[in-house]
C-alpha cells in the first residue's frame, strides 16, 4: 500500500514538472533563436573574414578583426559619443522624470490630463517622434521661431557637430521620461505619509523632506531606473540614424550605428561581430560597476 502511494505521489510530482517544462519550453525556444543562438554566431563570426554577399569565402584569421577595431579611430568616436549621450542623458531623464513624478503625486483632473500629456510620448513610435523633432529643429522649424521672440538667432541643432548630439539627448529624455515617471510615482506611493508628518511637525521644509524622506524611500526604485535608463541608453539608434544619419561629421553615430552599417550596409559580418562582442563587454562591465555603486548598505 505503502508503495502504491509513492508511486502515486512520483507520478504526480513528474507530471507537475512535465507540466511546468512544457509552459517553459516556448520561452526557452524563443530565447535561444532570437537571443542565444545568434550571441554565439557573433562570437564565432569575429574571427571570420566573413561576408554576407560571400558567404563561401569565410576564412579564419584569428584576432584580427578585434586589432582592426581596437585600432579604428571611427570605433573610438562612435565609442565616445555613446558614453556621452549616457552620461548626460541618464541623470538628465532620471531627474526630469522624479520631478514630473512628484508634480503629478496628487488625485485630481488636473493632474490626471499632465500623466496622460506626459505618458503619451512613451506610447508613440520613436520614429514619428524623431521626424517631428527633426522639423522641429529645422531652420525655420518652430524652435527656432520661438527663440526668435527672445531675440535669440536661429540655431543650427542637427547641423552643427557641437549641437547635434545635445538635441538628440533632450529629446530622447522628453520621449522616454514619462515611462520612468510611472515608475517614481509608483515608488512615492508605497511612502507613508506618517513620515512626511513627523518631519513636518520637526520642522522640516518640503525640501529636507524630499531629502531625508523621498529619496531614502526611492532609493530601489532609483538603483531599478538608473540600471534600466542606463541599458536603454547604450542601445540608442534610432534617433541619430533618422534625425541625423550618424552625422554631421560622425558626430552623432553611435556604436549601435556602427554595427548596423558595418553588418548591413557594408555586408562585413566578421567586423560588425567583432564590435558587437567588445560591445556586450562593455556594457556587462559598466551595468556590473552600477550595480556595486548604487548597491544598498546595512544599516
Amino acid at each position: 500500500m505503502i508503495h502504491k502511494i509513492q508511486h502515486r505521489f512520483h507520478i504526480a510530482k513528474y507530471q507537475k514538472s512535465l507540466l511546468g517544462i512544457m509552459f517553459v519550453l516556448p520561452a526557452i525556444c524563443l530565447l535561444f533563436t532570437f537571443l542565444i543562438l545568434p550571441a554565439i554566431m557573433a562570437g564565432k563570426y569575429s574571427f571570420y573574414n566573413y561576408s554576407i554577399l560571400k558567404p563561401e569565402n569565410m576564412n579564419f584569421i584569428g584576432l584580427t578583426n578585434y586589432t582592426d577595431v581596437l585600432q579604428s579611430k571611427a570605433f573610438w568616436k562612435t565609442m565616445t559619443n555613446t558614453f556621452y549621450f549616457v552620461v548626460v542623458v541618464v541623470p538628465f531623464q532620471s531627474s526630469l522624470a522624479l520631478l514630473m513624478a512628484i508634480l503629478i503625486n496628487k488625485k485630481s483632473r488636473i493632474t490626471n490630463v499632465f500623466r496622460i500629456g506626459f505618458f503619451s510620448p512613451v506610447i508613440t513610435s520613436i520614429v514619428v517622434i524623431s521626424i517631428l523633432w527633426t522639423f522641429m529643429y529645422a531652420k525655420e522649424g518652430l524652435i527656432n521661431n520661438f527663440l526668435s521672440i527672445f531675440g535669440i538667432p536661429n540655431q543650427p541643432f542637427l547641423t552643427s557637430e557641437k549641437q547635434a548630439m545635445n538635441s538628440i539627448i533632450f529629446m530622447s529624455a522628453w520621449q522616454a521620461s514619462g515611462y520612468f515617471m510611472m515608475i517614481f510615482l509608483a515608488g512615492l506611493k508605497e511612502i507613508p505619509e506618517t513620515l512626511y508628518e513627523a518631519a513636518a511637525i520637526d520642522g522640516a521644509n518640503k525640501f529636507k523632506q524630499f531629502i531625508h524622506v523621498t529619496v531614502p524611500g526611492l532609493r530601489n526604485v532609483i538603483k531599478f531606473v538608473v540600471v534600466v535608463t542606463t541599458i536603454h541608453a547604450f542601445k540608442l539608434f534610432q534617433q541619430p540614424f533618422i534625425m541625423t544619419g550618424g552625422g554631421p561629421n560622425g558626430s552623432t553615430q553611435t556604436v549601435v550605428q556602427m554595427i548596423y552599417k558595418e553588418g548591413f550596409q557594408y555586408r562585413n559580418a566578421g567586423y560588425s561581430s567583432t564590435i558587437a562582442i567588445l560591445f556586450f563587454i562593455v556594457i556587462a562591465a559598466v551595468s556590473t560597476l552600477i550595480q556595486k555603486l548604487i548597491k544598498d548598505r546595512s544599516y
